[in-house]
């Protein structure tokens, strides 16, 4: 017998003093159901969550929830009046037997039930909002961006108590490695109109695209009738236009129809632009060590950051990943050894704070009321990357709209407030990005976007995030903050430091155990070591990565060569074309290299 739903929405319809948010929404939330809801910064996740919970009440239509059916919701930003700590917050709904779920919450989430509300941070208290609704185990769990502020240990942790769940649960996240750990469905919003698919995430963008495609062609259809019908109604006989006045008619509700059709956002208009090019030494740090309260954060630790390194700190919560940033930046001195700053060094920060922004300021005045940006005697224009720029308009290539510029910052959503960020650092040039979390409330789109800007800039990057996808995608170097002051520098992103510390030792301190004799064993003075078979422990490391290497060293040549295959380019940009042509060349020779090695080694671990 099929068991009844736990959430039903039927002909849903909301508006928020304008356009439609929802109109015409039909929803059905079954037991077991495991779901991403995505969509745009804006498009109306929170609200339809909002609506789900039963917080907004909707313009019509209804809501539906089954006597005896518990529906949880974790908001971004709970609300705590009230209560003196978070463990009282937290346990606000349970029975004082139930104390020990929140405790367990607790000590997988990494924070202190017993901090007072009042100097708990946003994060914090975050945290114990989410231990709350784990705690109190609903039958089915609304969760608004559950993994902002968690590390990537309490990700893991939240990861798997979702898997482990009986509960239903509608989840929000940017963050693409959790929904594809945990959607078996998703929902998505698009210009009001939410589509059900049945798969998880990894197969939404494909199916998003289809989708798309067939928008696209639907309205291309359209607008070639539509012309046709008015070169008829033009050139048509006088005669008979009388006879036809339903065809007249017909053309006019195609034009509605056409009227009607809302348009997709488009992606923001991004833009880095590297300052005059750095020293090839832009960070040397010599030995630094680092004590908080007697508390080792860095211990005898040294780096050497080249141009174009793209540096990742990872490490858990308060382990000390923004204080070594702020001393390889020279902002925060070493207790002992040095920092050395390389030559030519232009800084661009984003804070995870946001603390550039004013929240009483309107998103005109944080552009420019900042004297670095503003335009001299022009206070409605910003100077973008050395050219003036009118602020509506600058604002717009961040999917700003012209009745928001004049509004305050702490209207924004979270999202909004990123990009707004991003917005005041590549409004300057740079040759070293310092992002501190700049992940947390983008979406999907703009986080892609974020990405190949960042894969495609020519200066150098330091980044800290929890989002192991985006490592994954950015990262060249991942320097893992493992607590009791120990940093270990891992090449490549997220995942390729977790396939490194799952064999053990690092490769030079495994090159080095090779030359050493066996425990128990000593080597017999003048005794020659025996070479060994097969591979070596770097080279096979070597050959497990070689294939991507060769991937995405062809899918950039694809890139180049389909950039380079425009004639025009090399009379309309130049510049652009002989460095396109440098890198195609460069690329070509890795390939090359990367090629023979490969079969170099496949060779070697057969024989």
């Amino acid at each position: 017998m099929a068991r009844a739903p736990l959430l039903q929405l039927s002909d849903i319809h909301l508006t928020f003093g304008g356009d439609p948010v929802f109109s015409g929404l039909d929803l059905v939330i079954q037991p077991g159901d495991r779901l991403a809801l995505v969509g745009r910064n804006g498009s109306g996740k929170s609200t339809l969550m909002k609506v789900m919970a039963g917080l907004v009440e909707p313009d019509g239509g209804e809501r539906v929830v089954p006597t005896g059916v518990s529906v949880g919701y974790m908001e971004q930003d709970p609300v705590m009046t009230g209560f003196a700590t978070l463990g009282d917050f937290a346990l606000s709904a349970l029975e004082p037997s139930e104390a020990y779920r929140v405790e367990m919450a607790a000590e997988g989430l990494d924070f202190d039930p017993a901090r007072p509300v009042s100097t708990a941070s946003g994060g914090e208290r975050r945290r114990a909002a989410l231990a709350k609704l784990l705690a109190e185990a609903p039958e089915l769990m609304l969760l608004d961006e559950p993994t902002n502020h968690l590390d990537i240990r309490a990700i893991a942790w939240l990861e798997n108590e979702l898997k482990t769940t009986q509960a239903a649960f509608v989840l929000i996240s940017h963050d693409r490695a959790v929904l594809r750990a945990l959607a078996r469905a998703t929902l998505w919003i698009d210009r009001g109109v939410v589509r059900r698919m049945e798969q998880g995430f990894d197969a939404f963008e494909d199916w998003r695209d289809k989708l798309w495609e067939e928008e696209d062609l639907a309205r291309h259809k359209l607008d070639r009738k539509i012309k046709a019908e008015a070169r008829w109604a033009v050139e048509g006989i006088s005669a008979r236009r009388k006879r036809n006045q339903g065809r007249v008619r017909a053309l006019a509700d195609l034009r509605s129809e056409r009227a009607a059709m809302i348009r997709r956002q488009g992606a923001a208009e991004m833009a880095l632009e590297a300052a005059p090019k750095s020293g090839k030494r832009v960070i040397e740090a010599k030995g630094i060590s680092k004590n908080f309260a007697g508390k080792a954060i860095v211990k005898d630790f040294s780096l050497r950051v080249a141009r174009g390194d793209r540096v990742a700190l990872v490490g858990p919560n308060g382990v000390g990943k923004t204080t070594l940033l702020k001393m390889l930046t020279g902002e925060l001195a070493p207790d002992t050894g040095t920092v050395e700053q390389g030559t030519n060094l232009e800084l661009a920060v984003f804070d995870q704070n946001r603390a550039a922004l004013d929240p009483e300021m309107s998103l005109w005045e944080s552009l420019t009321g900042d004297k670095d940006l503003r335009v001299s005697g022009r206070a409605d224009q910003v100077m973008v990357r050395g050219a003036p720029r009118h602020v509506v308009g600058y604002l717009k290539d961040f999917l700003f709209s012209e009745a928001q510029a004049r509004a305050p910052v702490r209207s924004l959503s979270g999202g909004e407030k990123a990009r707004l960020l991003l917005a005041k650092i590549m409004a300057q040039p740079a040759n070293l990005l310092v992002l501190d979390e700049p992940t947390n409330d983008l979406d999907i789109e703009t986080l892609d976007l974020l990405q190949e800007l960042l894969s495609d800039f020519d200066g150098t990057v330091l980044l800290v995030s929890h989002d192991r996808d985006f490592l994954d995608r950015v990262a060249t170097v991942t320097l893992a903050m493992e607590g009791d002051g120990k940093v270990t520098a891992y090449a490549g992103g997220w995942s390729d430091y977790q396939a490194q510390r799952a064999e053990g030792p690092t490769a030079s301190e495994k090159t080095d155990a090779t030359n050493k004799p066996a425990p128990g064993k000593p080597r017999e003075k003048g005794e020659k070591q025996k070479p060994s078979k097969g591979l070596s422990f770097t080279e096979k490391h070597r050959l497990e990565e070689l294939p991507a290497l060769i991937e995405r060293l062809e899918a950039e040549i694809a890139k180049l060569s389909e950039l380079l295959s425009d004639a025009d380019l090399f009379t309309r940009e130049p510049v652009k074309a002989q460095k396109a042509t440098e890198a195609l060349s460069q690329r070509q020779t890795a390939l090359e290299a990367a090629e023979e090695e490969w079969l170099t080694l496949e060779e070697k671990a057969a024989g």
